[in-house]
């Protein structure tokens, strides 16, 4: 057999490759939307991909089974459980098996057997490998997508707090339960491959260990020490991170169908002219991708800054709006990773991009950086109103007295007095860099960042 595993940084997501090495056969697990590695991967070893399976309807990046099935005729093994809400709708014209609990498919002598392990969503399965052709006749592992993680099991609150469907979380945390009980009936040798590590917002606090056993699941996860089920609902639902505003959307791509992409060239600007003229219409968004060292003092009037690091798809999702088109500042050597990024979350919509030497000839807007010091001593004015943009578990774990919580991800909606001076501030001073770049797109004329954020004011008073 020939196991092979890639993870996108950016996304924190895993996929699998899984070939027989005696027919020649090969079966992608999880496959994100932009594949050409993982094929090349098995061509090199002297396998072609036949299969490909989801373990669940994604809710964090657009997956590429329905193009793996299109482009390159696969067949598609796909979740058959959950309700009318939670089934794939883009399966006419394609070879595809639907699988229910007890299912088995085989890719040449590897089987994987179905099991139904609701929890994260209605409809998620996890699949159990055994290789026939070692002459084994029990599992050597289990691939749990966003069932089982390292040191967490997936978060049962998207459905509602995402996808607006109210009651889910609970019913959700209360499948989770009985889904860890079976899952430790296992035997404890058994590899766990989970569908995501330590970056990932379906979970609160996975680890980054890309791998482990089930025996050192059910002995150091947390959610296989709690025996009482109103119990364990109430820790799981507990400190949930913020469901990212794209989730919704992601959820509904990868039900209906995502874009058949056909290689599309996206044109690169040539003047400031041209640059100008696309930002002025209208639905157009400007994103700058350059280090907010960089960009805070050189923005174009109307970008926002998000930096094109490991977060930047995560803040892509929260910040950019499906409808609008995206005119991107990115260096000419990072465009077509970014693209692949901004793809992978589901924006289609590049107008152009632009290369940051043509804001030499644009309007600009800057933010002011201040030191600790400096930010205390603004926030005397009663001209000011201090922004806290952390998430719920940093803000309550203490706080300015005089802070007012605005997450970033909700920044563009945000209602905020608009005869104040803003003063922003994060943990460490990357978000609050990207929420001045989105308060100047916004139009609020003095907007000032803490350096550091609040780590750095907490150690200025210790």
């Amino acid at each position: 057999m020939y196991f092979k595993s890639f993870t996108d940084s950016n996304l924190a997501q895993n996929a699998y490759l899984i070939g027989c090495q005696r027919t020649g056969e090969a079966v992608v697990i999880d496959a994100p939307r932009e594949f050409d590695h993982i094929l090349q991967a098995a061509k090199d070893e002297g396998l072609r991909v036949t299969a490909a399976t989801d373990t669940h309807i994604h809710a964090d990046y657009v997956s590429g089974a329905r193009q793996l099935a299109v482009q390159h005729g696969v067949k598609l093994y796909l979740s058959d459980e959950g309700d009318e809400n939670w089934k794939y709708s883009y399966t006419d014209g394609i070879d595809v098996e639907l699988l229910k609990e007890g299912s088995t498919f085989s890719i040449g002598n590897i089987d994987f057997k179905v099991w139904h392990t609701p929890g994260h969503t209605p409809e998620s399965v996890s699949f159990l490998l055994t290789d026939r052709g070692s002459g084994a006749t029990s599992p050597m592992g289990i691939f749990t997508g966003d069932f089982v993680f390292v040191g967490d099991v997936g978060r049962p609150d998207l459905l509602e707090k995402a996808a607006g469907i109210s009651g889910t979380a609970d019913s959700g945390a209360r499948d989770m339960y009985r889904s860890i009980q079976r899952f430790k009936e296992l035997p404890d040798h058994l590899v766990v491959w989970p569908g995501h590590g330590a970056g990932s917002a379906c979970g609160k606090s996975l680890g980054s260990v890309p791998i482990s056993t089930v025996g050192y699941e059910k002995n150091f996860n947390w959610a296989f020490q709690i025996d009482d089920e109103e119990k364990f609902v109430e820790e799981l639902l507990k400190d949930q991170p913020e469901a990212p505003a794209y989730f919704a959307e992601m959820k509904r791509l990868n039900r209906v169908g995502p874009t058949i992409l056909q290689g599309e060239k996206v044109d690169t600007l040539t003047s400031a002219s041209e640059l100008e003229a696309l930002a002025s219409e209208e639905h157009v968004l400007v994103l700058d991708t350059r280090p907010a060292a960089v960009a805070g003092t050189d923005l174009m009037t109307g970008s926002i800054n998000i930096p094109f690091n490991k977060s930047f798809a995560n803040w892509a999702g929260w910040l950019v709006r499906y409808d609008e088109k995206l005119v991107v500042i990115v260096e000419n050597s990072n465009q077509d990773a970014l693209r692949k990024a901004l793809q992978s979350i589901g924006f289609d919509n590049i107008l152009a991009f632009a290369d940051p030497s043509l804001l030499e000839g644009v309007g600009k807007e800057k933010y002011d950086t201040l030191s600790v010091e400096a930010f205390l001593e603004e926030m005397k004015d009663e001209d000011t109103f201090v922004l806290d943009v952390r998430n719920d578990e940093e803000w309550n774990r203490g706080h300015l007295d005089s802070a007012h919580h605005k997450f970033l991800g909700k920044l563009r909606t945000t209602e905020l007095p608009e005869d104040k001076k803003l003063l922003v501030h994060c943990q460490s001073g990357v978000r609050s860099a990207i929420a001045s770049s989105v308060l100047k797109a916004r139009g609020f004329q003095t907007v000032k960042q803490m350096s550091g954020g609040y780590n750095a004011y907490t150690a200025t008073r210790s």
